[in-house]
């Protein structure tokens, strides 16, 4: 089990915590015992921090990738590219496993675009696609 610790924490925490919910359900001993519920939560958020933090990263990720495309021309793009595939990188280097299934790169997409300005440099975007055109995998690699 430690080498899920070090593979994937998210899933390490969800086992760890189901095991003490066990432990909590049969083991009432007395005013001293552990705060089962807390402790319970509290290792939980140890995964799911990870999980918020990959989400966040690729949300930036996606913006930084509308604006080089919906204003190409600024001389921000440049930048703009390089921050989304730092971003992307960041993102693949906490990413872990039991991610895969909670990550919705539509609704995480969505963030982008409602985070989107309506203008820079006094310039409307060009348009942009309103549905999410990459995958998981495409925003874990750090190609652009």
């Amino acid at each position: 089990m430690s080498d899920l610790y070090d593979t994937d924490i998210l899933e390490w925490s969800e086992h760890q915590a189901e095991a003490l919910r066990r432990v909590a359900a049969n083991d009432r001993l007395n005013s001293l015992s552990p705060d089962w519920p807390n402790i319970i939560e509290e290792i939980e958020s140890v995964g799911r921090e990870p999980l918020h933090a990959v989400e966040s990263l690729l949300v930036q990720a996606l913006l930084h990738m509308l604006k080089a495309q919906a204003w190409p021309g600024s001389s921000a793009a440049p930048g703009w590219r390089a921050e989304a595939i730092r971003f992307r990188g960041d993102a693949a280097g906490r990413f872990s496993p039991s991610m895969r299934r909670r990550l919705d790169v539509a609704r995480l997409y969505a963030r982008a675009l409602r985070a989107l300005p309506e203008t820079i440099d006094n310039t409307a975007p060009l348009p942009v696609p309103t549905t999410c055109e990459v995958t998981l995998d495409d925003l874990l690699t750090e190609s652009p």
